[in-house]
């Protein structure tokens, strides 16, 4: 037996190349060998394509196309997009731009204002005997201060100032808010600024039509045979010009659910699920600004607020709008 050892028993470390199927396997992992780049970035080599850096989840750079590409502004990236004018603005100045939209406002309703003054006395005449149930035989006003008269005359000529500055107001606001709104909000909003004028002309025609005469024919019922009638002229125009003012706002309600519903915000159903909070909401906002002791005007008021909201609602439902 001889101590010297049996080459076919000794193996030392084998090359990579000696086996056929590892040298295959080496040949087909060199064509795709990644190599760090120094940076934490990866650069890949594959055969049938150009070479790519990654990071480990994705491709970062192409070094036969070096310039980044950026998505447009107005393209919808991960569900969040800007409007195509919007831009970042320091506080003071939306600050100065509104204080200046507004002074614009208030100039429109003191021109409408001082262009009424010039018919206030006649429209002080008509009012008077067409809101009282007795027409010509309507009780004659009572003046019970030296600057009753004026102060009405300039009272009844703000409403004149109120429909010339409404439209103004809105026109302003989408003006102020224009930058941050997409086109198709924009639309909706300019298509809203006639419609505001509309809505408004009509609550003044409701209050005086039907409100204000059945208001003061309740009020004449209630007081005669107990007291002489004598109504001041000043108390009585604060009344007619508030309700008649409130309903021209009051008006305004369909178009705000309107736009609302078409811009998003809200929807139909939504609206419908919580309509007693909207009732009572109404009565609160009735009793507020209508302050009348027999309760009759702002009981008007919050039915009038509650048909027009729940016939906007039935109007989407009959369009299929939910």
């Amino acid at each position: 037996m001889s101590d010297e050892p049996d080459d076919r028993d000794v193996e030392g470390p084998r090359e990579p190349g000696d086996n056929p199927d590892e040298r295959q396997s080496v040949a087909s992992g060199s064509d795709s060998d990644p190599t760090d780049s120094g940076d934490g970035l990866t650069k890949t080599d594959d055969a049938d394509g150009p070479s790519l850096e990654t990071d480990g989840e994705g491709v970062v750079s192409d070094p036969h196309n070096p310039e980044p590409t950026y998505p447009d502004r107005d393209d919808d990236i991960g569900g969040i997009s800007t409007p195509p004018d919007d831009e970042e603005m320091p506080l003071a100045d939306h600050i100065e731009e509104m204080v200046l939209r507004l002074a614009v406002v208030l100039l429109f309703g003191a021109g409408g204002t001082a262009i009424g003054l010039l018919w206030a006395s006649d429209a002080i005449v008509s009012v008077w005997f067409n809101v009282f149930p007795q027409g010509g035989n309507a009780p004659p006003p009572h003046l019970y201060n030296p600057l009753e008269l004026w102060l009405t005359r300039i009272k009844i000529s703000s409403l004149l100032g109120i429909m010339v500055a409404l439209p103004a107001f809105v026109y302003e606001c989408y003006l102020f808010m224009r930058p941050g709104l997409y086109p198709n909000e924009r639309k909706y909003y300019l298509a809203a600024v006639p419609t505001s004028v509309v809505l408004a002309a009509g609550g003044m025609v409701f209050s005086y039509v039907l409100v204000l005469p059945l208001l003061f024919e309740y009020f004449t019922y209630y007081a005669e045979g107990s007291a002489e009638i004598a109504y001041a002229l000043g108390d009585t125009f604060n009344l007619i010009i508030t309700l008649t003012g409130f309903l021209a706002i009051v008006f305004q309600i369909p178009l705000f659910i309107m736009l609302a519903i078409m811009l998003g915000v809200t929807t139909r159903r939504w609206l419908a699920q919580k309509r007693l909070y909207f009732w009572a909401a109404f009565a609160g906002l009735s009793f507020m600004f209508t302050i009348d002791p027999t309760m009759m005007a702002p009981i008007l008021v919050a039915v009038t607020m509650i048909l027009l909201f729940e016939g906007t609602l039935l109007i989407l439902k009959w369009v299929g709008r939910e």
